[in-house]
């Protein structure tokens, strides 16, 4: 997944991409380079999306963060808007990721 969305993005936009594989790397790589904005999956390895999202937005309550998250994940979504994240991606329909990613840019 982290592929296809890098390909989508590269395709389409002008951002420099940075990837983690867990909770944990978002966080630490967040703090390293401050990005202009934060793609971030709900279900990730060793601390999930929602509890990264809270660890960034206190460290840096202006992160622009997109939460990608699944149709059955609803009430994770709703809760990581609540948090902070400025939009939300159901995957795997990633169609109106470029127009989200030109609107926080």
């Amino acid at each position: 997944m982290r592929n296809y969305l890098k390909n989508l993005i590269l395709k389409h936009c002008k951002y420099e991409f940075i990837e983690g594989s867990n909770g944990h790397d978002g966080i630490r790589l967040y703090k390293e380079h401050q990005p202009d904005i934060t793609i971030m999956d709900i279900t990730m390895p060793h601390l999930n999306g929602i509890a990264a999202l809270t660890e960034i937005m206190k460290y840096d309550q202006h992160a622009k963060v997109i939460i990608c998250s699944s149709l059955g994940e609803k009430t994770l979504l709703m809760e990581a808007i609540q948090l902070g994240a400025v939009d939300f991606i159901v995957k795997p329909y990633f169609n109106n990721l470029i127009s989200v990613l030109n609107t926080l840019s």
